[in-house]
Order: C-alpha cells, then structure tokens, then sequence
C-alpha cells in the first residue's frame, strides 16, 4: 500500500532563496544540516531512502537524534532478500517508521502488460515505472525532500549542492551528505554500529533492484555492477529533466 503526504496549501518556490542557505550550509555537518531541514520545512519534509550505505548513515541520525523527518523506501518488488530485512532492523533499532512506497502495478501485472522481465529490454522504462512515479507521487506531496547521495559519486552529482532546487520534481532538495567520502560513510556506520546490507561485504558496493545489480570487481567503479552491460547508470531519481523525446514517450506510459 502507497501512502502519501499531503500538502496543505500551496508552495511557491524561488531558487535565488536557496543560495545563502547553501552557502552557509556547504561546512556543516549533516546532523545540522538535517536539523536544519527539520526547522525549516516542519511537516512539509521528507526522506527516500533506498537503504544504501549512505542511506543508514542519514536514518542512524535521524533516529538516534529522534529528529520530526518523515521516511519512506521506494519498494519495487524487486529488491534483495537482504534489503528488505535491513529495513526490519532499522525500524527496530531506532524505534521509527520508514513507509513503504509500492508502483501502480505489481511485478506480475507489469509483465502482463509489457512482457515478463522488462528491465532487460527497457531498463528506464522500467524505472521509471517502478522508482519515478511513485517518487513524483510523494514529492507532490512536500515542499523537500532529502536523499543521501555524494558528489563524489557520479559525474551527474559532482556539482551537487548541499540544499537546491530540484527541477525534475518541482521542489527543494536537501543533500546532507554531499561532501562526504566513502570512506567518511563508512566510518559512521562503523563507530556507532549501525545496521547495513551484508551484501556490501560481498562485493556490492551499490545496491538496488536484484535484476540489475551485479557484483563489483576490484578496481571497478562502485556502481559499475548496476545495469552492467547498458549504458545506464542512473535510474532516475537525481538526473536533471530530459527532453528528449525517448524520454518523454517512456514518461507518458508511466
């Protein structure tokens, strides 16, 4: 079942507001940055999370610090065995409720409509889908959303701001963890025990929907093992609005 937020009146958004913010938020930390976040969007605030690395650090914050931020997971259907019971010891560990966000259609009604497995002929149709959709339904809801994504991830991100305007979805965006490494990621989980994917000690370093996540070699790319063989590597949540006329087609089927 999908639930959603509501917004109870109307927001108007202007990006030159969120320039000082994001200067002066640029050397914090993320603890403050989200406890910013909290004060300045009250109820009107959110969290998808996809249970990354990253992710747990940002729901370990949140929780320990029981910070007001409604959390919720894109749940395709299509995830690992691992990750649906990483959400279980999350929401016990820290005492918190992370809602479920499903498609329109199941796995089973989408292959009746479009032929089994479709990931492996139209991957960004398929995302869009199963992870864009629903996302644009929840984010129709708020005035900002959080993610937990890093510069140093992808070229697309480099240039990625601590707070901005997201122009795909219409509202604002905050990264708390934007300038963190790696390797600051992982010292988190580690000095304060937080619950991860145990796939992440076997090699997959990013994770998503188990069709389209593979391992990763030594030397490869972290997300090197997603959409392996395609030139796919985004599913759509954090690139900017395509016009391109493939993408606007898969986008009037979703």
């Amino acid at each position: 079942m999908t639930d959603t937020l509501t917004r109870t009146d109307t927001a108007t958004f202007d990006p030159a507001e969120l320039i000082d913010p994001a200067r002066e938020l640029e050397e914090a930390a993320p603890l403050e940055i989200l406890k910013w976040a909290a004060d300045r969007y009250g109820s009107r605030l959110t969290f998808a999370t996809g249970f990354g690395a990253e992710g747990c650090v940002l729901i370990d914050l949140i929780g320990r610090h029981q910070l007001p931020i409604d959390m919720f997971t894109l749940d395709t259907g299509l995830l690992f065995p691992e990750t649906y019971d990483l959400w279980q010891r999350l929401e016990s560990r820290y005492g918190v409720t992370i809602r479920r966000v499903s498609p329109e259609q199941t796995v089973e009604e989408q292959a009746a409509a479009h032929g089994p497995e479709l990931w492996t002929r139209e991957p960004d149709l398929c995302c869009a889908k199963r992870k864009v959709s629903p996302l644009e339904s929840q984010l129709a809801g708020v005035d900002a959303w959080i993610t937990a994504i890093r510069r140093d991830q992808t070229a697309a991100r480099a240039n990625t701001l601590v707070v901005e305007m997201d122009a795909k979805f219409g509202l604002e965006k905050v990264n708390p963890l934007v300038r963190w490494t790696k390797k600051d990621t992982w010292r988190h989980l580690l000095r304060h025990d937080v619950p991860y994917n145990p796939l992440h000690d076997q090699g997959y370093p990013s994770i998503g929907c188990l069709p389209c996540t593979g391992r990763v070699a030594a030397g490869e790319d972290d997300r090197a093992g997603r959409w392996r063989g395609t030139s796919k590597t985004e599913c759509g949540l954090h690139e900017p609005p395509s016009t391109s006329s493939e993408a606007q087609e898969a986008r009037s089927t979703v």
